[in-house]
């Protein structure tokens, strides 16, 4: 879908058939003749009144009164009696609330005690092809529809998942095992009262290089799995399958630019984080510490700002076949404005996400401690190494939550994007066109 500004406003009622500031049309009067005034003359007459034909009098010829039948059997409120023939020009009504006719469009069916008028106004219910309605959405529905992805088409979002949580769970393993196997060492080392003030800095430099390796294996790993899972979440807003195959297929053309997108923002992290703490640095001293703890607390904000605005750009690339800077923008326009509502939205959904997988890797990392070298004892105390008893269960604990991570923090992402594009760019038009939707013509295609 284009990103054209001559889309249709979202949010607009389909129209009822009436010109905007139109007024209904006036009830008929009674043929009655007028009330007679106390001094004798009519009301028709009456100085100031309105004409009321040629020669502002009533004809002599009248039709006999009682034109209207009364109702038989009580009366009920909620349903008024219908006419039985009125002037010329009427037509008949309906003879229930649930039928319509000529000149009754607005009439719905009507249950017992509802009340007049229940099916006049108001826009019709929204579709619902697949896992969402497609109008804007809630908080509850973009965490509903993430969920209901993962059970409706689970064959295909567990495959994914699990094979994606497998190889990266093998590659972290193997690199805890044979190359970072220093780090219980170095984390002993930070809590050593007689360590020197340099043993502790490389300690900590070794740290934070082993845990920057370990996040860049994993975020290479969620990048993956997001991105095949973008097109399951896709097709499963317009109710269509998507086997694993066939999202591979789609995804891996994209992959490259992807990856692309992640180090890049990587890159403005990185750049961020050293400006905020660079001149505290240079500095020295007590001053430049709390100069360098300033920074820091200031690259943060700014950080977890740029990464809300542009965390729209993954599926905006991915669907809309963009480049990565036009997905960067888009992603821009599309959370401006709504900056707050998307950063609450993600930090519930990733919040939900680690909650359930700390429930289910926490006893995996126990088990693994206690059946390892020493125990559990030695594990609390910071052994010399990880062993690989401790390294194998905890590794199973995380496979498992990834089960619930990935798809979850994916599916969250895409309908964000989705509703922001619904809210902005009525895209619940298109989206009603693909899938099908009845009163829907075309071939549009949701990100073209």
């Amino acid at each position: 879908m284009n990103d054209s500004p001559g889309w249709a406003s979202p949010g607009s009622a389909p129209s009822d058939g009436q010109e905007p500031g139109a007024s209904s049309p006036a009830a008929p009067t009674s043929p009655a003749e007028p009330a007679d005034r106390p001094d004798g003359t009519h009301t028709a007459d009456a100085p100031g009144a309105p004409a009321q034909g040629p020669g502002a009098k009533w004809s002599k010829e009248q039709p006999p009164p009682a034109q209207w039948s009364a109702p038989a059997g009580p009366q009920n409120p909620a349903h008024p009696p219908a006419r039985q023939g009125g002037p010329a020009g009427w037509g008949a009504g309906p003879a229930s609330p649930g039928q319509g006719g000529p000149g009754h469009a607005g009439y719905g069916h009507q249950s017992p005690g509802a009340g007049w008028g229940t099916g006049w106004g108001g826009p019709p219910p929204a579709a619902k092809p697949g896992v969402i309605p497609l109008r804007p959405l809630g908080v509850g529905e973009i965490l509903d529809g993430a969920v209901t992805t993962m059970r409706t088409y689970w064959r295909t979002v567990l495959g994914i998942s699990l094979t994606v949580a497998v190889v990266v769970e093998v590659v972290l393993v193997l690199l805890q095992g044979l190359v970072l196997n220093d780090t219980a060492d170095s984390t002993a080392l930070l809590t050593d009262p007689t360590a020197t003030v340099d043993e502790k800095t490389g300690a900590m430099g070794d740290v934070m290089v082993n845990s920057g390796v370990l996040a860049l294996v994993s975020l290479i790993g969620t990048i993956t799995a997001t991105a095949l899972l973008t097109a399951v979440t896709s097709r499963a807003v317009l109710g269509k399958p998507v086997t694993t195959g066939e999202a591979w297929r789609e995804a891996r053309p994209r992959l490259p630019k992807l990856f692309g997108l992640i180090f890049l923002l990587l890159l403005v992290v990185a750049v961020i984080g050293a400006v905020g703490v660079l001149p505290g640095a240079l500095l020295g001293g007590p001053g430049g510490g709390a100069l360098a703890a300033l920074g820091m607390l200031a690259s943060l904000a700014v950080t977890v700002w740029l990464m809300v605005r542009f965390s729209l750009a993954s599926p905006a690339l991915m669907l809309e076949k963009q480049s990565v800077t036009k997905a960067l923008s888009r992603s821009a326009k599309l959370v401006r404005g709504s900056w707050w509502r998307v950063f609450g939205i993600q930090s519930l959904s990733m919040l939900i996400a680690n909650i359930v997988a700390m429930i289910v890797a926490v006893p995996f990392a126990l088990a693994g401690a206690i059946l390892g070298d020493g125990g559990l004892e030695a594990f609390a105390q910071g052994g010399s190494n990880l062993s690989w008893t401790y390294l194998v269960v905890a590794g199973i604990g995380s496979v498992i939550g990834s089960l619930v991570t990935f798809p979850l923090t994916a599916g969250v992402v895409v309908l964000l994007y989705i509703d922001q594009r619904i809210r902005r760019e009525a895209l619940d038009l298109d989206l009603a066109r693909a899938a099908g939707v009845p009163g829907h013509t075309g071939t549009a295609t949701p990100g073209s």
